[in-house]
């Protein structure tokens, strides 16, 4: 396995040497000092597309998931249903790999901000870079972000993949893995430490190649009584930025389907990383 640790920017070969892929990222102590950051990679993307179903612009532009929009009821203390960012709201997102998945609550509820639910400390340990609300996976800190065109079970590719993460504290702990839709791994992408700042990292490539994307938080899940610091690195998500969902095309597809239904009865025993 391939791992990149980027700076400001690099271009690496694809697994095949097929594409270049553009590596993307940076870190800043609050989000007006990540913004260029995450603009460039928006850049890259092109033009943000409604949240609808379908694939969208010919397969063109963006989607993002800010977890703001998500209702009371779907937020902290309840869990985010995994198939929430397909289902409820299509973007063609889909989250496996760990017992829960949680977004934070607002402080318009009686709620603690920032997973203060989770442990008191919390509150203090992470900001956002898109108020108020943050994102992170319960009971492991691995979990799988799958592509779908948005609505519907059909696999889907994506040219790139960005996340904003909060309070990386250590170097190389906190990556995403991409694979294609034969679940060849792509590389693996770390991104930069900034103790309580934000980091991005992002991927890019020229054509749709990416289908699924797997996610590592620092070196621990969040729980009760778990404190950040000491070796602990507790790490958790802002926005996700990724490439229209388009349709796999070919055979490849059905074999995504049976993969996709195998890692959906696999939930109840999650890999933990």
């Amino acid at each position: 396995m391939r791992k990149y640790l980027i700076g400001a920017a690099a271009a690496i070969l694809a697994a095949g040497g097929a594409s270049a892929i553009t590596v993307r990222g940076g870190t800043g102590a609050n989000a007006a000092g990540l913004q260029a950051f995450v603009d460039q990679f928006r850049g890259d993307l092109g033009a943000l597309n409604a949240n609808v179903a379908g694939t969208q612009n010919g397969g063109a532009g963006r989607r993002e998931i800010n977890w703001d929009g998500v209702p009371d009821g779907f937020s902290s203390p309840n869990a985010l249903p995994a198939n929430f960012f397909n289902a409820n709201s299509p973007r063609g997102a889909v989250f496996s790999g760990a017992s829960s998945f949680a977004v934070s609550s607002r402080d318009t509820t009686a709620t603690p901000v920032r997973f203060g639910d989770i442990d008191a400390s919390y509150t203090s340990t992470f900001q956002t870079f898109s108020p108020q609300r943050l994102f992170t996976s319960l009971g492991s800190n691995t979990y799988d972000v799958e592509f779908f065109v948005p609505g519907s079970n059909t696999p889907a590719l994506v040219r790139g993949f960005g996340a904003v993460f909060a309070d990386v504290d250590l170097e190389n702990r906190t990556t995403i893995e991409c694979f294609n839709e034969s679940g060849v791994s792509l590389g693996t992408f770390a991104a930069s430490a900034l103790d309580g700042g934000l980091s991005f990292v992002g991927v890019f490539d020229g054509v749709a190649s990416i289908h699924r994307v797997r996610v590592t938080f620092g070196k621990a899940a969040l729980g009760s009584g778990v404190i950040d610091g000491g070796g602990t690195d507790l790490v958790v998500a802002d926005d996700f930025l990724y490439g229209e969902p388009v349709q796999v095309p070919g055979p490849g597809a059905a074999l995504l389907l049976g993969l996709a239904a195998f890692r959906r009865r696999s939930r109840v025993n999650p890999s933990r990383g």
